[in-house]
């Protein structure tokens, strides 16, 4: 039987409702998008990232019954619609994607992030998770069975991947879920699981790695929906894929010199997959970010764009004394770039969770 709407403004009268969840760096992103990962399971799928300490914050208020609205702060503009009317292709589509597969009205989804809005650090996918992590607080309020994390990836994921036509991966959500520094194996044919976390630094590593990272926004934002189309129809007609084949060979290794904490051999891991991507994704590469990763590898770090570039962030990998060279390598070429900067974070070991 269909699932009757719910108003749940009283609810939250009572008990507005609040979570927060994890933005990520990553390495390898995009071999997690299906259109690469399912055809090509035979070559194990892998990618890396990092949760980092830039959190996104989801509020859930009351609001007039029949009515979802949504808010957030890097926006000027707020949407309300009646459940039944609202757009899934809006600027916060994913929003009433949501709340329309739950039933729930009477509320609003207010959003604030600390990370640059469209910066390529996963953050509608965490906004997405924190909350689906809410409305299982409001699932266990109404007396039923809150959600499991591995059931909120799952729902987070497909949901933002069906509003967005089949351009999106799974490990910004896994990231947003789970926290910490993981590698993610893709096996979309399991019917079950499609998914393989591995914990690769246990949160002493964690507090090391963080010492050895450094993230910055670029001051442009981008658009990950339309590069990851183009990137996936060159894979699709094989013009790529060899490239993408070799690209995951790296991320392989990358993983295993992060888990042993082989720093430098790392480092040029993600020199080499950098390498092979101004080849196969040159959109990726604005000229400061370009500027920005050469100036990275010439002071002995390995960086990359978050995401799929374009704009956005990037983030080094390095040794403590050559990353605090480069952050003020990097400072000095940001002062000139609108909005950009370094990005003040670490890496993050708690995953989505609900605030009291």
């Amino acid at each position: 039987m269909p699932r009757s709407n719910v108003c749940i403004k009283e609810l939250l009268e009572k008990n507005p409702i609040k979570t927060s969840a994890p933005s990520r760096i990553d390495s390898g992103g995009t071999w997690d998008i299906k259109a690469l990962a399912l055809p090509l399971e035979v070559v194990d799928p892998v990618t890396v990232n990092l949760a980092i300490s830039l959190r996104t914050y989801v509020t859930l208020l009351p609001y007039k019954s029949g009515w979802v609205r949504i808010s957030s702060d890097n926006f000027d503009t707020q949407e309300a619609y009646p459940l039944d009317k609202a757009p899934f292709n809006s600027q916060f589509g994913l929003f009433f994607a949501i709340a329309s597969f739950f039933r729930f009205h009477g509320l609003e989804i207010e959003i604030r992030s600390t990370s640059p809005v469209n910066a390529g650090l996963g953050g509608s996918s965490t906004a997405a998770v924190a909350t689906l992590k809410a409305f299982s607080v409001v699932k266990s309020l109404l007396h039923e069975n809150e959600i499991n994390n591995e059931d909120i990836l799952h729902l987070a994921y497909h949901l933002e991947d069906a509003v967005n036509g089949g351009m999106c991966g799974m490990q910004d959500h896994g990231a947003a879920v789970f926290g910490g520094v993981n590698k993610w194996s893709l096996h979309y044919s399991r019917r079950e699981r499609p998914f393989k976390r591995e914990s690769i630094l246990d949160e002493n590593g964690q507090k090391e790695i963080s010492k050895r990272i450094l993230v910055a926004y670029s001051g442009r934002k981008h658009l990950s929906a339309r590069i990851n189309r183009l990137w996936i129809e060159k894979f699709l007609q094989g013009e790529t894929r060899s490239g993408w084949i070799e690209v995951n060979n790296i991320v392989s290794r990358f993983a295993s010199h992060i888990k042993e904490r082989r720093w430098n051999k790392a480092v040029q891991e993600l020199i080499n997959e950098v390498a092979i991507r101004k080849k196969l994704t040159p959109e990726a590469f604005t000229p400061i970010i370009t500027r920005l990763i050469e100036e990275s590898e010439k002071a002995g770090c390995g960086a990359r764009f978050t995401g799929a570039g374009g704009g956005g962030a990037v983030w080094a990998l390095g040794e403590i004394d050559t990353i605090q060279r480069l952050r003020e390598i990097w400072a000095y070429i940001l002062k000139g770039a609108k909005g950009g900067g370094i990005l003040e974070c670490n890496v993050d070991p708690i995953g989505v969770r609900v605030l009291l």
